[in-house]
């Protein structure tokens, strides 16, 4: 690249932080895939932040990508590419395609070699993923035909630094990388929890997205806390609490117990409809049957509930 197509790339890459900021601001962390579709304007021309493949170039780039994708996951259906995360704490993102030289693939090469920031959506749940930005493209893998990927905090977005793998940015990144992960992560298990509960509480159904939580049935401290659906349960702020806090126990029969002297208790309405009357009231469970909670986990759970 000239001079002035480096200027034009450090601009599009800094308007497109700029608005990332704004609407994450805006919306919360998850973003609507028509929000990102529509993207943003520069110099009177609208840039869309990603397009029908992973690697997205806009016109406006002379070479270099502005972001990459990892699809969301559908039930029953595969993730085209098998993006993952590496034991050393970096992101795999895998080529387009099996050719080296493609040009999506020559452009995130250009992207490790120049040190360009770059944007990383991942796909939360159908239409709606989770911006990071900037990610950085550090090493190149032929024989399995993927990239390694590395997040920094955001005021690093225009070093334009070449990696230094001795370097301390090695050990800062990996660390930024790592927590970027797990929250993508638990912001997908939420997804998919709510969307089994069809976006409504399990004990109350209340039916406001914006109030629910996913609950681990099995803490995700422990080994046997997996990110899965049928270790989750939707709950509402208030029943997440009380459950977390053992006020409020679950059967393996998926029916709600209280706690005794929580049941015994005199206090205003909100103790008696909002816990006291969902004594012995039976879940509102997912449809999929592989999507309900594990009764086994439950078990364990209620023990310990019983246990207080």
């Amino acid at each position: 690249m000239n001079y002035a197509e480096m200027e034009i790339d450090r601009e599009v890459r800094l308007a497109a932080f700029a608005y990332l900021q704004e609407i994450t601001t805006r919306f919360g962390e998850v973003v609507p895939y028509s929000l990102l579709l529509r993207g943003y304007s520069f110099n009177d021309e609208k840039i869309s932040f990603m397009g029908p493949q992973g690697i997205f170039k806009p016109r406006i780039l002379p070479e270099i990508p502005l972001s990459i994708t990892t699809a969301p996951e559908i039930p029953g259906k595969a993730r085209p590419y098998d993006d993952r995360s590496a034991e050393s704490g970096m992101i795999i993102y895998r080529y387009r395609g099996k050719d080296l030289f493609h040009r999506d693939n020559v452009g995130l090469r250009k992207a490790m070699q120049r040190g360009s920031p770059l944007i990383y959506f991942y796909g939360v749940e159908k239409g709606y993923y989770r911006p990071t930005w900037p990610v950085f493209v550090i090493d190149d893998d032929p024989v399995s035909f993927s990239f390694q990927i590395m997040v920094d905090e955001q005021q690093a977005a225009l070093v334009g630094e070449y990696w230094e793998p001795n370097s301390s940015e090695n050990i800062r990144r990996r660390y930024i990388t790592v927590e970027v992960q797990q929250r993508l992560h638990q912001v997908a298990f939420r997804a998919n929890v709510i969307r089994a509960y069809q976006r409504s509480c399990t004990i109350c159904q209340l039916r406001h997205p914006e109030l629910l939580e996913a609950a681990h049935i099995i803490e995700d401290r422990f080994p046997q806390g997996i990110p899965a659906v049928s270790n989750g349960l939707a709950m509402c702020a208030i029943h997440h609490k009380a459950f977390d806090k053992n006020i409020l126990g679950i059967k393996p029969d998926y029916s709600v117990e209280i706690r005794e002297d929580i049941l015994r208790e005199t206090d205003g309405p909100m103790l008696r409809y909002g816990l006291q009357e969902f004594q012995g009231k039976l879940l509102h469970l997912p449809r999929k049957s592989d999507e309900r909670p594990d009764r086994d986990a439950l078990n364990e759970r209620y023990i310990k509930f019983r246990s207080t």
